[in-house]
């Protein structure tokens, strides 16, 4: 009942090429959206996620903004548990990347 997602860029699926979303609340929303997207393949929503860990390259820039959007994606009581972290880079020059688990219910 396990999944583990991959980390998951603020990319468009529909257009790969296309420029990322300018900054980091924008750049939060499409790597949240792409993870729905993920788990709605497998059957699973943002809820069935247990933890996800975020890596963000200018931490003490864009945390507090990360924080808030990220939270929007989920009840108050039932946020999954999370790492957050800074990192020197990530792959297409985003600002932020998530990867998660995810269990199945029953």
């Amino acid at each position: 009942g396990w999944v583990i997602l991959t980390g998951q860029m603020p990319t468009d699926p529909a257009d790969p090429e296309a420029p990322l979303p300018e900054g980091i609340a924008a750049q939060t929303r499409r790597v949240m959206e792409n993870l729905r997207l993920v788990l709605k393949g497998l059957g699973l929503d943002l809820e069935d996620l247990v933890q996800c860990r975020g890596y963000l390259t200018e931490f003490d820039r864009d945390y507090a903004e990360f924080n808030a959007t990220y939270r929007e994606y989920f009840a108050p009581d039932r946020l999954p548990a999370r790492t957050t972290v800074g990192v020197t880079g990530l792959a297409v020059g985003a600002l932020v990347e998530v990867d998660g688990i995810a269990r199945r219910r029953g």
